[in-house]
């Protein structure tokens, strides 16, 4: 059991994990366009919605993982709690080293997010035996 168990977590982890980054692909290929305009309160709104944009990804990955694979149903907004502490702290961290380097601390952190939401949901799937 816990071998199965370990075995969807990682692979609900993973596509989470793809899913936080494509969202923050189309995050950046936004905010590329969006300095064109040289919009200063733009670009501000913009860096703010980088780590919520992220995780909503990450929630998404997990939502689309457990509705086709496993076939449960998640909500979408407490999903997207553990990510959006993750992101956030990261981007947090990591923008004082340099404002583009965002995405490997979101990456990071909002992984790391899932990863212990995971282990958090084994831990209480052991205390219900």
């Amino acid at each position: 059991m816990l071998r199965k168990y370990l075995w969807i977590a990682l692979r609900r982890v993973a596509v989470s994990l793809l899913c936080g980054g494509a969202f923050y692909l189309v995050w950046m290929a936004i905010f590329l366009f969006a300095t064109k305009l040289d919009n200063a309160v733009v670009e501000g709104l913009l860096w703010i919605l980088a780590p919520v944009v992220t995780a909503a990804g990450f929630a998404t990955g997990i939502v689309l993982f457990d509705r086709l694979v496993i076939a449960t149903k998640h909500r979408f907004f407490p999903v997207l709690l553990w990510p959006l502490v993750g992101c956030a702290a990261g981007a947090g961290v990591v923008y004082w080293f340099g404002p583009m380097l965002i995405v490997f601390g979101m990456l990071v952190a909002g992984t790391a997010s899932i990863a212990l939401r995971e282990v958090l949901a084994l831990k209480g799937m052991r205390a219900k035996r």
